[in-house]
């Protein structure tokens, strides 16, 4: 098979261990990975807007201990300002955002990375001029998250 083929494989080398390609389609999609809600519902303060999610890792039957995650967020949407015992990790890929991390406003452009460490509040946040996404690296085992009252 042409190694530019533009079809999605899943091939195994066992019944127990998974190899998935996931090809990157235009629109910042990828094959074979649902476009999912961010959340289903708001939590007591922690409202959200314009916000979607695509599971790209460790959901399938991959061996691993994390999940890989692309959010996107449309022009002047955001995420839940919340907090929780786990830590993230989140490279932006598409556009520009703000991350605010205990108060304090980062600008994010695409390929920077940032570490959201245990108990941090945060919240992202794309500009009104464009989309924002990110991947976002999480424990797959980890708490549920716990909102923060936004004193802006």
């Amino acid at each position: 098979m042409n190694p530019r083929s533009k079809r999605s494989r899943s091939v195994s080398k066992s019944a127990s261990e998974p190899i998935a390609l996931r090809r990157f389609r235009r629109g910042f999609r990828w094959d074979a990975v649902a476009l999912e809600p961010y959340k289903i519902a708001a939590h007591n303060g922690g409202e959200f807007r314009g916000a979607s999610r695509q599971m790209l890792a460790g959901m399938t039957g991959e061996r691993v201990g994390f999940h890989v995650r692309y959010f996107e967020l449309a022009p002047g949407g955001y995420t839940s300002l919340e907090r929780h015992r786990h830590s993230h990790f989140v490279i932006a890929i598409r556009g520009r955002g703000i991350c605010r991390l205990d108060g304090e406003e980062i600008v994010l452009r695409p390929l920077d990375a940032i570490y959201i460490g245990p108990n941090r509040a945060h919240q992202l946040i794309a500009t009104k001029r464009s989309k924002f996404g990110f991947l976002c690296i999480v424990d797959a085992k980890r708490d549920k998250p716990r909102p923060v009252q936004d004193r802006r």
